[in-house]
């Protein structure tokens, strides 16, 4: 027997979208409250690349790990 899968509506969309809006305004205003060298080090440097790869890494070990039904 197939179980229908819930599918998120407009409210959680956008929910998200606002959650990400913040996190980045907030991560901006972070960065601009760092001294001169410390942004150096986040704008001239593969930082970003990092965090992605770090990142990607947990969610899909989260996946892999996920009891199953």
């Amino acid at each position: 027997m197939m179980t229908e899968a819930r599918q998120p509506g407009l409210r959680e969309v956008l929910l998200v979208g606002a959650a990400v809006l913040v996190a980045v305004l907030a991560a901006a205003g972070l960065t601009a409250l760092l001294p001169a060298d410390l942004q150096g080090v986040v704008f001239h440097t593969p930082l970003l690349i990092g965090v992605l790869v770090v990142g990607t890494g947990v969610v899909l070990w989260r996946i892999l790990r996920r009891p199953g039904p």
